[in-house]
C-alpha cells in the first residue's frame, strides 16, 4: 500500500475521531462563559493542523 493512500486513510479517520471528540467536548463547553469558550474553540480549531502537517510531510517523503 502506498504512503499516500495510508496517509489519506489515517487522515480521514483521524480527523473524524478528532471531530467527534471536539463535538462531544463542545456540548460541555456551551455551558461556560463566552470568555472561556473562545480559547477552547481557538485551540480546537488549530490543534488538528499539526498532526495533519506531519502526516502530509510523511506521505510526501520519497522512499529510500
Amino acid at each position: 500500500m502506498s504512503r499516500i493512500l495510508i496517509a489519506c486513510l489515517a487522515g480521514f479517520f483521524g480527523l473524524l475521531a478528532y471531530l467527534a471528540v471536539v463535538l462531544w467536548a463542545g456540548d460541555h463547553v456551551q455551558q461556560w462563559h463566552w470568555a472561556l469558550q473562545v480559547p477552547f474553540y481557538l485551540a480546537a480549531g488549530f490543534a488538528w493542523v499539526f498532526p495533519v502537517r506531519s502526516l502530509m510531510f510523511w506521505a510526501a517523503r520519497r522512499p529510500r
